[in-house]
C-alpha cells in the first residue's frame, strides 16, 4: 500500500509532541476577567442566568480579584451597578461613584493587577440606553461630553485602561482629548470598536440592570450581517487615538477578529459575552458536553482567529485548567 513520505500523523503521537508544534498558545496572561460591582456591604448577589457570576460589594470585589491576580490573570474589567439612575445617567461620572470607590479600592489593595473600566452610561440612565436622549432618540454629540466625563472620573480614580463600549460616533477622540487635556495622555483606551446589535448580551443586562426602557439599541451598535462597516468603525477608532480594539460578541464574530487582526496588526481584544458563557454552562449542567473541553476549544478559537486579549467570565476555570 503506497503512503506518502509525509505523514500529518507523526507530530500528533503524544500531548507532548502535540504541545511542540502547537501555533495557537492560549495562556491565562491572556484573559480578562469581567466584574460586576454594587453598592453595600459583604454583598454577593447570584446573577442566575450566568452560574458562577454575581454582583459584588467593594469588599467581596477585592477578594475576588486577589484570586483572579493568583491565578495569573492580568487584570478586571469593571461595570457598575449605581444606587440611583435618572435620565443623564449623572452617577456615571460621581467621584464617589461605585466603580470609582472600586478602582480606588482595587488599586490599593491589589497591587498590579490591571483595572480596566467601562465607559457607558446604559448602567447609570434610568431609560437603559447608551447616551442622553432627546425627543426619543439618543442625542450623539451630547452623550460625548457624558462619556468624557465618565473616563475621566475613571483615570482620576486610578484606572489603567479606560474601555468605551457605547457606541457614539466620535467617542474614542472626545475620550483621548479629556483624558489629555486632564494630564492622563498615557492611560490607554480600548474601543468597543465593533460592537453588533446582538442577541447574545441577554444575561449581561440581567447582571447589570441595563435593558432599555423603549427600543432597542440598533441604531447605534452594528448589523450582525455586515463586515465592511466593522472595518470602518475599527480605522475611525485607530484614527481617534485608540490603543487596542475590540470585536463584540466573539464567538459568532471570529472571520472579524481575524479580519480586524489581519488589516490593522493593532491589539485585538474580543469579548466572549454573556450569552456565549451561559449556552456552554448550561449545556455542561445538563451533562450534554464537557465544559473544560467546549470552554478551552472556544477560547483557543477565539485567539487562532487573531484575538490577543480575551474577556470571558471563564477566565477563572480556564486559567486553572491551563495552571494544571
Amino acid at each position: 500500500m503506497y503512503f506518502p513520505s509525509y505523514r500529518m500523523r507523526r507530530l500528533r503521537q503524544s500531548a507532548q509532541m502535540r504541545n511542540l508544534v502547537r501555533e495557537t498558545e492560549l495562556l491565562p496572561d491572556r484573559l480578562i476577567f469581567p466584574l460586576f460591582v454594587i453598592h453595600g456591604q459583604d454583598v454577593r448577589n447570584p446573577i442566575e442566568s450566568m452560574p458562577g457570576c454575581f454582583q459584588l460589594s467593594i469588599n467581596n470585589l477585592v477578594d475576588e480579584a486577589r484570586e483572579v491576580r493568583e491565578l495569573g490573570i492580568p487584570g478586571v474589567i469593571l461595570f457598575g451597578i449605581p444606587a440611583e439612575k435618572d435620565e443623564a445617567g449623572t452617577g456615571a461620572y460621581d467621584e464617589e461613584g461605585i466603580v470609582q470607590m472600586a478602582v480606588a479600592a482595587l488599586k490599593e489593595e491589589v497591587p498590579g493587577l490591571l483595572v480596566i473600566t467601562d465607559v457607558c452610561l446604559c448602567e447609570y440612565t434610568s431609560h437603559g440606553h447608551c447616551g442622553i436622549v432627546k425627543d426619543g432618540r439618543v442625542d450623539n454629540d451630547i452623550t460625548l461630553e457624558m462619556l468624557a466625563k465618565m473616563a475621566i472620573s475613571h483615570a482620576q480614580a486610578g484606572a489603567d485602561i479606560i474601555a468605551p463600549s457605547d457606541m457614539m460616533d466620535g467617542r474614542v477622540a472626545a475620550i483621548r482629548t479629556g483624558l489629555d487635556s486632564e494630564g492622563f495622555s498615557d492611560t490607554p483606551v480600548m474601543s468597543y470598536a465593533a460592537k453588533y446589535a446582538s442577541a447574545f448580551y441577554g444575561p449581561f443586562r440581567e447582571a447589570a440592570g441595563s435593558t432599555p426602557e423603549f427600543g432597542d439599541r440598533r441604531s447605534y451598535q452594528m448589523d450582525s450581517r455586515n463586515s465592511d462597516e466593522a472595518m470602518r468603525e475599527v480605522h475611525l477608532d485607530i484614527e481617534e487615538g485608540a490603543d487596542i480594539v475590540m470585536v463584540k460578541p466573539a464567538l459568532p464574530y471570529l472571520d472579524i477578529i481575524h479580519r480586524v487582526k489581519q488589516e490593522t496588526k493593532f491589539p485585538v481584544a474580543a469579548y466572549n459575552v454573556s450569552g456565549e458563557f451561559s449556552m456552554l454552562k448550561a449545556a455542561s449542567e445538563r451533562g450534554w458536553l464537557d465544559e473544560r473541553g467546549a470552554v478551552l476549544e472556544a477560547l483557543g478559537a477565539i485567539r487562532r482567529a487573531g484575538a490577543d486579549i480575551i474577556i470571558t467570565y471563564h477566565a477563572k476555570d480556564a486559567a486553572r485548567w491551563l495552571n494544571e
